[in-house]
């Protein structure tokens, strides 16, 4: 397997392992890992702080199907149900639904329906919210039952794929584009971000959310930040060379703790051909 990286030109030379793990944390969703025995760490950068996973499992594939269902079962509409009834002080994505609106408003061209394509959508609950505030929404995701449920239930524009092999011509290009909690996810982060360059308007943004490590260390390594599915924890500083490196600039950085308990970092990007012209 590939190790995680930033294409960082140090090549993980100031890395140091902070976390081991010999049995998964309390709260870890229970994964088919083969007969392996289960042994990872985190390690972490003395230089940017970012924190990459050593892992020796295969995880290429969960996303196919063994990550939804560990998470969501066959409840797909309960939990979809149940978050949408949350009221907004316990809500994650009610904050986040509020960011992106209030940020949104400084750069669309009022009168213009705006477009979203929210990758790794997952129960659809930011599109639906973001639909109910007018704007036009389309999910990607690799997971059958997740792409049905966005189109069944969220009643979206719902496509199966894999956000780095398809093509913008296949989907479109969108006013804003969302990663909420998918980048660490994925070995090659600053490749996906980079993807999302192809299939922005002129003038379009990005908005990411990303686990975030530097706090959540600070409370020990059984942190949900730290479970098996992160190849990346992020830190302010990194997070920042993620987006120079996939061809953005940072126009804000937030730190989060959200109501359910997440220690978060959320930035708004931009793509750098495009900003001086915005400005």
């Amino acid at each position: 397997m590939m190790r995680p990286t930033l294409r960082c030109p140090c090549d993980l030379n100031y890395c140091q392992t902070v976390f081991h793990y010999d049995a998964p944390p309390p709260g870890e969703m229970c994964f088919d890992v083969g007969a392996q025995a289960y042994q990872r760490a985190y390690l972490r950068c003395a230089l940017c702080r970012h924190w990459y996973s050593e892992n020796p499992l295969d995880l290429s594939r969960l996303y196919e199907s063994a990550y939804v269902s560990a998470t969501y079962g066959d409840s797909f509409r309960e939990t979809f149900q149940r978050i949408l009834a949350l009221p907004i002080e316990r809500s994650d994505n009610a904050a986040r639904v509020a960011r992106v609106l209030q940020f949104a408003r400084a750069y669309l061209t009022p009168g213009k329906v705006p477009t979203l394509l929210d990758i790794g959508s997952g129960l659809g609950v930011f599109p639906y919210r973001m639909k109910e505030a007018g704007w036009d929404c389309t999910v990607l995701d690799p997971d059958a039952r997740a792409v049905e449920h966005a189109a069944t239930v969220v009643c979206v524009r719902a496509i199966r794929g894999d956000f780095l092999m398809i093509n913008p011509e296949q989907v479109g290009t969108f006013d804003l584009i969302t990663f909420n909690k998918v980048l660490e996810h994925v070995v090659d982060p600053v490749g996906m971000l980079q993807r999302a360059t192809g299939f922005l308007r002129p003038n379009g943004r990005v908005y990411i959310e990303l686990p975030d490590g530097e706090v959540a260390s600070h409370h020990g390594s059984q942190r949900e930040e730290f479970f098996i599915e992160h190849h990346h924890v992020f830190s302010a500083g990194s997070l920042n060379m993620l987006a120079e490196r996939a061809g953005f600039l940072t126009l804000s950085v937030e730190r989060l703790h959200e109501p359910s308990g997440k220690f978060t970092l959320c930035a708004f990007l931009a793509l750098k051909s495009i900003l001086p012209a915005a400005l």
